[in-house]
């Protein structure tokens, strides 16, 4: 995608340059009142800004107050399946909201991609998407394979009597993020991955089983269970931390009243 990162504030200068770090080849723009030290084409004026460049990029994402980012976009949309996808991130940096053009424009997965590159949470309201309340949180040895991860993930949600059409997420730990076969094994199933962080796990509120292979190995407590619980909210375990060869997978719920499923049938 071709990204532009917009941002008013200092706080928000900091965002963007964590995320332009991460995505080098996306435009930044930052408003003339911020300091010097940051770096961005200067704009004085959101919306006009906005009115210049919403149809030049694939996303935008706005490191400012939601409103300003309604007000900057309305009147210029024209088709949910034309629209460039938009994002808002707080100035806090703690939430992604997939704003615009969100399945259809690819929002869903651009707030989900910034949510894992700053550690916010991602906001996805997108019925396919927020209906489901099935999170699979994995582990897993250096290199293994997609085709035995995603075995592993078929076997343990036949376990509960799970479909995975039921599934929302798949998440991991920060330290695991760029192994390729949880990224092909994501793919291969068309489920985002959630990445949550070392520090996150390491400060997990919920009780879990914690796991002598995982801090021997990457000195976290745990891996499958934590990522799973801390992916989504409400969260329970459904499935406790079940071993693979060189995998481990845990399978939690979120308990949210709107999001009762029949999961009795596959």
């Amino acid at each position: 995608m071709k990204i532009a990162l917009i941002t008013l504030c200092d706080q928000g200068a900091h965002i963007v340059s964590q995320l332009h770090a991460a995505l080098p080849e996306a435009s930044c723009f930052v408003h003339e009142i911020v300091a010097a030290k940051w770096e961005g084409e200067r704009f004085k004026r959101v919306v006009a800004l906005t009115e210049q460049i919403f149809n030049q990029f694939d996303g935008l994402v706005y490191v400012a107050p939601c409103g300003a980012a309604v007000r900057s976009i309305a009147g210029k949309l024209a088709h949910k399946k034309k629209d460039p996808a938009v994002v808002v991130v707080d100035v806090g940096g703690r939430h992604a909201i997939s704003l615009l053009s969100g399945h259809e424009g690819g929002a869903n997965d651009l707030a989900l991609s910034v949510s894992n590159i700053i550690g916010a949470e991602p906001v996805i309201s997108t019925t396919s998407e927020a209906a489901r309340n099935i999170i699979v949180g994995l582990g897993c040895r250096k290199d293994t394979a997609a085709d035995k991860l995603v075995t592993a993930i078929c076997d343990a949600l036949h376990r509960v009597n799970l479909a995975p059409e039921h599934v929302r997420l798949l998440a991991t730990a920060e330290i695991k993020q760029h192994e390729p076969g949880l990224r092909e094994a994501a793919e291969r199933l068309g489920l985002p991955l959630r990445i949550i962080s070392n520090d996150e796990i390491g400060n997990c509120p919920k009780h879990f089983q914690e796991t002598p292979a995982a801090r021997r190995n990457v000195d976290l407590p745990a891996v499958a269970e934590p990522a799973a619980l801390l992916a989504g909210r409400r969260t329970s375990l459904l499935l406790h931390k079940t071993k693979y060869e060189g995998i481990t997978v845990a399978i939690a719920k979120e308990n949210c009243p709107s999001l009762a499923l029949d999961q009795g049938t596959r």
